[in-house]
């Protein structure tokens, strides 16, 4: 990465974390040059494009002062602290430069954006894609590839299409993905359930469920669980990948947090396959903003056809404007820029979880509740509620105190009845100053 976008994200995280407050003057060029060790054309590149985005602002002979604030209350109504969302935070969304690429796409590609376009999708933004995932490891074929409005629109295609090995079940882990679950039973397709906890899953039962069940494929999240947070071995996505080949059954890899992945050895299950059992899908929402709608589908040679067929007929293509200038953003270097933008954003709120947990769990009556360890960035993770204890009740009651939590409810199927008793917790929306104030008072209304 360019030094002056380390530099930017940088001082843009101060900014944000209270370290560089509202209406006070930062570091002078010099004084940045020294501390980072580089040139004052970097500094000065680096305060220009906070500027430009409205984040500092400059006074002639005097210096760089903060425009925008910390995030607080708004003035008469009390703060929301808001750990049941997982969607990005709106404070991190690239509005500015994400305009300029939808004007710079209409200048480019004009008339072609209004007209319809092919249900593989923008083959420009294909080209781009494909070189963008050799970066997670995934060496995908052009013609393996497919725009689709968002993953979810990929998941409900899959799960009505025939499969070469002419099964109908679906198996997927639980607690899973809610909006799958809700797809597959409002389409009432069969489905299965497998037990996932912060250890992963039971490979024994696994390899029985292939055997005796008609399981048309797995869904899985390998990387950054929703909702536990965590993450499959590499020995275990080897092995998980075996028994697929080994049962005739496909593997539907929801990669949707790709990019956070802090670990440069951590590949995907898709990179051990031989392109015949894994699918392989990847979101752009949870990294640039959820109405973008754009999602990545890596289709095995059996299935591009009836795939390519049925979304044809459900959407013929998704926005050609969206693709368009998703390609300018990623062409132009501005993705790389936010993804280490939001890494960094997130790697702070995970560093304020963990320790307002651990501070928690030294306190009373540790046995009432526990929580997984944090390894790498947190979106997502839990705390587990003892039998006692009753969740309905403590998301009521923190409710009342302006904290939005969520249960695990709808993330299982309603099939499933080996659930555990969680509260699901997200950071994405909960500034850092606010985390640790937060976990407490959660903890608290647990007791």
């Amino acid at each position: 990465m360019y030094k002056y976008l380390s530099l930017l994200n940088e001082i843009e995280n101060m900014i944000k974390s209270g370290d560089y407050k509202q209406g006070k003057k930062i570091p002078s060029i010099r004084s940045l040059s020294a501390s980072y060790h580089c040139n004052k054309s970097i500094v000065i590149r680096a305060l220009a494009e906070l500027e430009r985005k409205h984040i500092i602002y400059s006074l002639p002979k005097s210096g760089y002062y903060v425009v925008s604030p910390k995030t607080e209350a708004i003035q008469g109504k009390k703060l929301v602290l808001d750990f049941s969302s997982s969607s990005p935070d709106p404070a991190v969304f690239p509005y500015l430069d994400f305009q300029h690429c939808i004007n710079q796409a209409i200048d480019i590609y004009k008339n072609d954006l209004f007209i319809y376009g092919t249900p593989r999708g923008l083959p420009s933004l294909i080209d781009v894609v494909q070189k963008q995932l050799t970066n997670y490891q995934v060496f995908a074929k052009k013609q393996s590839i497919f725009i689709t409005s968002g993953i979810q629109q990929a998941l409900s295609i899959l799960a009505v299409i025939p499969f070469p090995n002419n099964r109908k079940t679906i198996l997927i882990e639980q607690p899973g993905y809610h909006l799958f679950i809700e797809s597959l039973e409002a389409l009432q397709v069969p489905a299965l359930g497998i037990k996932r906890t912060s250890k992963g899953i039971d490979l024994a039962e696994l390899e029985r469920i292939f055997k005796e069940e008609e399981i048309k494929f797995f869904y899985t999240m390998p990387r950054y669980h929703n909702p536990l947070g965590t993450s499959y071995t590499q020995e275990e996505k080897k092995k998980i990948l075996e028994l697929a080949q080994r049962y005739h059954v496909f593997i539907v890899e929801d990669d949707y947090l790709a990019d956070f992945e802090q670990n440069s050895k951590a590949d995907p299950i898709y990179s051990y396959d031989d392109f015949t059992h894994v699918i392989y899908l990847k979101s752009y929402s949870k990294i640039i903003f959820p109405g973008l709608r754009i999602g990545i589908a890596g289709i095995p040679d059996t299935l591009i056809e009836i795939f390519s067929q049925y979304k044809r007929i459900l959407d013929i293509d998704s926005s050609m404007l969206s693709q368009a200038a998703l390609e300018i953003y990623i062409k132009n270097g501005m993705f790389e820029r936010h993804k280490e933008k939001m890494k960094a954003t997130y790697d702070l709120r995970t560093t304020c979880l963990i320790s307002a947990l651990e501070s928690e769990q030294k306190k009373k009556y540790p046995s009432c509740f526990s929580y997984t360890p944090i390894k790498n960035i947190a979106f997502h993770t839990y705390i587990q509620l003892g039998e006692q204890i009753s969740c309905e009740k403590v998301i009521h009651r923190l409710k009342n105190q302006s904290i939005l939590v969520d249960g695990a409810n709808t993330n299982y199927l309603r099939s499933f009845h080996d659930r555990d008793s969680i509260l699901k917790l997200n950071i994405s929306n909960v500034e850092n100053g606010n985390i640790e104030d937060g976990i407490s008072m959660i903890v608290k209304q647990i007791f």
